[in-house]
């Protein structure tokens, strides 16, 4: 999954016991729970109540006593009322006495039955979602399990659909199971739907029977795995079939009839990553199907259903955005590599949550480098780390965490990013062979099972030949990372180069770990790998015969750590034109001073990477820069070969003083089939001939213009009053705060338009910023963001208090300090 209650610890709860185990010092010990009951198979039959939101259910679960004899199951079914309970017997049925409270299912056995002696329970039950009392949080935003989206299938609303979440224990909201990630059971559901609805669910459509205008699909999924990962939808969807991964495991896309066609160009790199993860990762796609499904106000980012992948809204982008880059990309990748880590070999505990999502998240980078090339991967690897580091609460959390307060808490970014960078290190330190051999025996050891860290560490050690028990120690069952202080000295006596490196972090944590460090003399590089110990001195002599021109530590970030390196501008100019690894090169640009190192950017500009010269022309903008120099500029905005430069380019040339004398350049950019390239050039526009603007957006469609085209003109649209495009734009505008550094004019069109769109008396666009606030705080936290926020949700307050004190108002006045309670 992509990007909170307290468990409580008792035999009440779920089909388990909690083991009383050892905290080790810890006051708080997420123990795995036990096994009780070994769930087999789950068989559901079930139609839904629009006007309710509910679903009528019928199950029949086949179970037997994990290890020790058992006369009873114990079932979580949340929000539920219960019609029935019985033993089947080749369709006969004996009723069972039960007990239901506090979303507990208890039902007697007739007898006691022994390990591995299999039995099946009937349940009749309706399924009532919007009961359900568990909260969402910042990383899952609801709980219900089970979602009607526009049920009255209102005309202004979105497609009428349903679907489902299950992670991380929301299955239980929609049918009685053992809601645990360590229980893994085969399927079959049977849906009942409007004829016009097609159906999607886990493994593969058996057969379908049309009633009236109702139909009743049959899906079957004959491989276990966990219940969180059971998955219905149902909508008009349109089917987009790909070509059948090699020729026999169909690879489908549904979408809203709109986007048909722009399917495949979304999702249409799928069947090679199957190729590609199933050769990387030693072992094949594993499972009859591969679907991926975009789902309207989703609660998450993305979800790895087995074979059936449900997609936030977001993954929808118009053509022109897709020209410049599908951002949606990695988060596809990231699904799909659940199929391998998560899917067919499951976290055993919450706690070891990162044994799924690192995977995931280093997919990312696998995918990426194996299609784009070495440097978009190390971009968007070190961007990954960026954001933990940047996190001021992550320092202290483990990676894997068995002291964590509410499960949920797991799906942040050290399980995710922090995971993902740690799996780069072990690589690196092992080598590609020893890796990924070690990888494909972790899968095929526990395949159709779970896995934990040790496990991990145990096939990467029986492969490898090495203890990784320090690797593991350090990096999995501690915290933070090290902060390194880089002292050189050249002694011309003799000849020779010292550099010392200084662990500096607060708290009392020491790292070992391999260092690589070059050394340049006359344009060429020499690596050295030296080894960091924990502790004691750090000093490495190198015998060289002249100063060198600059010496670069950790120069391809492979190391989770943070640099305390500082260089002068002439080494951060010769490191940006002769680094040959992207980490170096964007150093040389993000650690540069203000107003300092101009030089150093104006080089950059002719960086191979785009996305250096990017970087490079978004720095620019705090310098004076000559016609000379902004020719330079005027040369990437009209001949650059990536979109997303021309873009970076032309916002630079609007934010110049000479902005005006490029207006003939702005407009010819409206022609470039580019979302980025209008954006800049909208934006462009707005500055230098609002008039023009205004006009432009008079005659447009706000259907036809996305957020990369209307950004660059949110000071307009406030201006103007133009609330057909508040819609768009509102998800965006509560960013203000964090604009303000690097982008003030925009910022200060956002804010603007912020406090506009909040003096209306409008549910939709608090409903809107509700939502973004808390997909915001997914990927960023910790004091200075949390009180941002408040911040932004207090000025949207204010304004609404300006309004009359109607019902209305004082209801969307209650929601906005709600938002603000919940952003902790």
């Amino acid at each position: 999954m992509k990007k909170i209650l307290l468990l409580v610890l008792s035999i009440l709860t779920t089909g388990y016991l909690f083991a009383q185990t050892d905290t080790s010092g810890r006051s708080l010990y997420r123990a795995t729970p036990e096994k009780k009951t070994a769930l087999k198979h789950t068989k559901l039959r079930v139609d839904f109540n629009f006007a309710n939101q509910t679903i009528s259910g019928e199950e029949w679960l086949t179970a037997a006593p994990f290890f020790y004899p058992s006369d009873s199951l114990i079932l979580d079914a949340k929000a539920m009322l219960i019609h029935k309970v019985a033993l089947d017997q080749q369709g006969k049925q004996q009723p069972l006495p039960y007990h239901y409270k506090n979303d507990v299912l208890r039902i007697k056995l007739p007898k006691t039955y022994q390990k591995g002696e299999t039995y099946t329970v009937y349940i009749k039950y309706t399924a009532q979602p919007e009961k359900v009392t568990e909260k969402g949080n910042l990383a899952i935003t609801d709980t219900k399990g089970l979602y009607f989206i526009n049920p009255q299938n209102n005309p202004e609303g979105p497609m009428r659909q349903i679907w489902t979440q299950g992670e991380s224990e929301s299955s239980s909201c929609w049918f009685p199971t053992i809601d645990k990630p360590n229980q893994k059971t085969t399927q079959e559901i049977e849906m009942t739907v409007p004829d016009s609805f097609v159906t999607l669910s886990n493994g593969l459509l058996k057969n379908s029977q049309k009633k009236g205008n109702l139909r009743t699909d049959h899906w079957v999924m004959d491989k276990p795995h966990a219940p969180y990962l059971f998955f219905m939808a149902a909508g008009e969807f349109t089917i987009v079939k790909d070509t059948p991964w090699r020729g026999k495991v169909p690879v489908e896309y549904y979408v809203e009839k709109e986007y048909e066609p722009l399917a495949k160009r979304i999702f249409g790199h799928t069947s090679q990553m199957l190729t590609f993860f199933s050769e990387r990762f030693g072992y094949d796609y594993p499972w009859a199907k591969y679907a991926q499904i975009i789902v309207r106000d989703f609660v998450s980012g993305a979800m790895e259903n087995t074979t059936a992948v449900s997609h936030a809204e977001s993954a929808y982008q118009g053509a022109d955005a897709l020209n410049d880059q599908n951002y949606w990309e990695p988060i596809i990748a990231h699904e799909l590599a659940h199929h391998w880590f998560g899917d067919l070999v499951t976290t055993e505990s919450w706690a070891n949550l990162t044994v799924n999502e690192s995977f995931a998240n280093y997919s990312e980078y696998l995918w990426i480098a194996h299609k784009y090339g070495k440097d978009a991967a190390d971009y968007h690897l070190s961007n990954n780390t960026l954001q933990y580091q940047h996190r001021d609460d992550d320092f202290v959390k483990d990676l894997v965490r068995f002291g964590y307060e509410v499960r949920d808490d797991m799906f942040d970014l050290v399980s995710y990013n922090k995971g993902g960078a740690i799996l780069h290190m072990l690589r690196r330190y092992l080598g590609d062979d020893a890796f990924f051999q070690g990888i494909t025996d972790y899968l095929k050891t526990n395949e159709y099972g779970t896995g934990e860290a040790h496990q991990l560490r145990l096939s990467l050690e029986k492969i490898s030949g090495k203890d990784l028990s320090w690797f593991f120690n350090q990096w999995y069952f501690s915290h933070g990372n090290p902060t390194v202080k880089v002292e050189k000295q050249y002694d011309a006596y003799k000849k020779q180069l010292s550099v010392r490196i200084l662990q500096t972090q607060d708290e009392k944590l020491y790292f070992q770990f391999p260092l690589d460090i070059d050394i340049y003399q006359e344009n060429k590089a020499t690596r050295h790998t030296v080894w960091v110990k924990a502790r004691g001195e750090n000093t490495f002599n190198f015998p060289i015969s002249k100063a060198p021109d600059l010496v670069n530590i950790n120069p391809e970030g492979v190391i989770l750590m943070e640099e305390q390196d500082p260089k002068t501008v002439k080494e951060y100019l010769y490191q940006v034109q002769h680094a040959p690894d992207l980490k170096s090169r964007m150093q040389a640009i993000t650690a540069l001073g203000e107003s300092e190192g101009k030089e150093v950017l104006l080089a950059a500009l002719h960086d191979p990477y785009f996305k250096v010269r990017n970087a490079a022309l978004e720095r620019l903008s705090d310098y004076p820069l000559s016609r000379k120099e902004l020719a330079q500029v005027k040369k990437l905005a009209t001949s650059d070969p990536e979109n997303l430069t021309k873009s970076a380019a032309i916002w630079l040339l609007a934010g110049s003083k000479e902005n005006k004398h490029y207006a003939s350049l702005y407009e010819k950019a409206l022609n470039i089939p580019s979302g980025a390239v209008k954006n800049a050039a909208l934006n462009a526009i707005a500055r230098t001939n609002p008039k023009q603007a205004k006009n432009f957006l008079e005659k447009a469609n706000p259907k036809d213009l996305d957020i990369d085209e209307l950004s660059g003109l949110a000071g307009v649209i406030a201006d103007n009053q133009m609330q057909q495009y508040l819609p768009t734009l509102m998800p965006y505008l509560v960013n203000y705060p964090f604009l303000e550094e690097d982008n003030p004019q925009i910022a200060t069109d956002f804010k603007k338009a912020y406090l506009w769109a909040m003096s209306l008396d409008n549910k939709a666009l608090v409903e809107l910023m509700q939502k973004a606030l808390k997909d915001f705080t997914q990927e960023e936290n910790g004091e200075k963001v949390k009180h941002a926020l408040w911040k932004v949700i207090d000025l949207g307050i204010d304004q609404k208090k300006k309004l009359p004190d109607t019902a209305a108002i004082k209801e969307q006045i209650q929601m906005l300090e709600e938002l603000k309670s919940k952003i902790k």
